[in-house]
């Protein structure tokens, strides 16, 4: 009996665990087996491994090859386990030396012909890696991406044949060390100079992203709402390496490229009102991230958001508050981040013109109050601000925009606003909990006042409450304030425009103020 042992990593949700690869190689009758809670991918290893090495010249061993997945209870799946099972009989039978394999971790589905292929989430298992101090052997399609990770010892594995030379000296492989991309995170094309007028709707956009604060905006069509959502990313702090690398192991486990050119530029991402619950947190037998956890660190936009399925939005209630979202199979459990900025944008009616001054609104109020109503009010509740985008003339459309800001001149006042609360609070206002938020948000005693009697008039919940303090000291930040004063809680409770529309959570559908009621 001879026995061996070789190193890879499984993919369990954003967790790459261990699996010992164990080839036990002993008597009686030939057979092949694979155990260790191995899905059907991974079964079939017995046909491609076998005809890997038998096709490259290696010698198959007699008798019975029994190879063991171990932890024997974590769920197996995809080819990677193929080439580690390869090595593992070939170190079994005395056909590689005794030690040659130790400290390395093995990745890659073998061709019948030897080659080395592809496989899918290497970024978790080089991360993983890492941390452990193994260097690792992935396929040529995957080193790019495990070279994201800085301190990662990567070597090309191209063929069974090539690992071989190297396990046995005669031709030893190239490592590589890994290291971040060089990249500012900045190079968007939208910039904010271009919005023509919008000057609420754009101080808005500056107060969401001092404060990581989600946002609403409420218009007419064609007043500019999906214009500055878009120019959000651009005002926000390029990622740091950490949060770079979150971003690039979800997309590695999602199965989409990752552009090294924009290492550090926030995600954007804006699914279509069609989009399923399951499309939006993630799901399916085998759990995957949804667009939720694709914008970690970044922006999610839904445009269009009553039209979105009502099941759909209500889904989005807990991530918003606690940044992950937790996927339950009978199977299996996975648990994906979703720290994302949320913002959003919607019509005031049906027809889209209720309140517009050159536009006819023709629903009538029972439209209008059911066209609201497919937002719940615990879903508007956690939205911190919500702004009305007017029309604007057409005087102010042609205007030169020479003195408009740019998103860069913004985007330093956001980075110093940032900057400050996290040297303060270790994140931004918009994650504040429990104590820290009476610690941080503190009003002055007038602006406490202020803001109690506005809470008692528009019957604020306690998170409603809470979300106006945070939004209060996010813009005394942005004015170098210590404290949060009145001039601050006005403009958060002006911020807040369903707070002081009676349709806004559910009511009647009279118009707010400022606004025409429909014909």
């Amino acid at each position: 009996m001879a026995m061996a042992t070789v190193l890879s990593r499984a993919q369990h949700g954003m967790e790459a665990p261990q699996v010992r690869v164990e080839i036990d190689l002993g008597g009686g009758l030939p057979r092949f087996a694979i155990v260790g809670l191995a899905e059907a991918v991974v079964k079939e290893s017995r046909d491609r491994v076998r005809a890997a090495i038998t096709n490259c010249n290696f010698a198959w061993p007699e008798g019975r090859v029994t190879a063991n997945l171990s932890p024997a209870d974590l769920p197996k799946d995809g080819g990677r386990y193929d080439l580690p099972i390869a090595l593992g009989i070939l170190l079994a039978s005395g056909q590689l030396p005794a030690d040659s394999l130790r400290e390395c971790e093995f990745y890659g589905e073998l061709s019948l012909g030897g080659e080395v292929q592809s496989m899918q989430g290497v970024l978790l298992a080089a991360v993983a890696a890492t941390r452990a101090k193994h260097s690792i052997f992935v396929p040529r399609a995957n080193v790019a991406e495990a070279a994201l990770v800085t301190g990662c010892r990567i070597a090309i594995a191209s063929s069974l044949p090539d690992v071989v030379a190297h396990a046995t000296g005669k031709a030893p492989l190239y490592f590589i060390t890994g290291a971040a991309p060089d990249d500012e995170g900045r190079g968007l094309d939208a910039d904010l100079c271009e919005v023509r007028g919008q000057e609420t709707a754009k101080r808005a956009l500056e107060i969401a992203a001092a404060g990581a604060h989600s946002l609403l905006f409420i218009g007419p069509p064609g007043t500019g709402k999906s214009m500055l959502a878009q120019r959000l990313p651009g005002l926000l702090p390029p990622m740091s390496e950490d949060e770079a690398l979150e971003v690039a192991a979800v997309r590695s486990v999602a199965r989409l490229p990752i552009d090294t050119s924009r290492w550090r530029t926030r995600p954007f991402r804006t699914p279509h009102h069609s989009a399923s619950s399951v499309a939006l947190v993630g799901g399916g037998s085998r759990p995957r991230p949804g667009e939720i956890s694709l914008a970690h660190h970044g922006v999610l936009f839904l445009d269009e958001l009553p039209e979105y399925e009502r099941t759909a939005l209500e889904v989005l209630r807990e991530p918003l508050e606690t940044g992950v979202i937790t996927i339950s199979r009978a199977a299996q459990q996975a648990e994906f981040p979703a720290s994302f900025q949320f913002v959003a944008a919607m019509n005031p009616c049906p027809c889209g013109y209720l309140g517009d001054e050159r536009g006819t609104c023709h629903c009538t109020s029972e439209q209008v109050r059911k066209y609201r109503n497919r937002l719940s009010g615990p879903l508007i509740d956690r939205l911190d601000l919500h702004v009305e985008v007017l029309r604007v003339p057409h005087e102010v459309l042609r205007a030169d925009d020479a003195g408009a800001e740019t998103s860069a001149v913004v985007a330093a006042r956001v980075a110093n606003t940032r900057q400050l609360q996290l040297k303060r609070q270790g994140c931004p206002n918009a994650r504040l909990k429990g104590r820290d938020i009476e610690r941080v948000c503190r009003p002055t005693a007038r602006g406490r006042q202020l803001l109690d009697r506005a809470s008692n008039k528009l019957g604020f919940s306690a998170r409603a409450y809470h979300r106006v303090l945070k939004v209060a000291r996010t813009i005394a930040d942005l004015g170098g304030a210590p404290t949060v004063d009145t001039a601050h809680v006005s403009e958060a409770m002006m911020l807040r425009k369903l707070d002081r529309s009676p349709a806004g959570a559910g009511g009647d559908a009279r118009s707010g103020a400022g606004e025409r009621s429909p014909r």
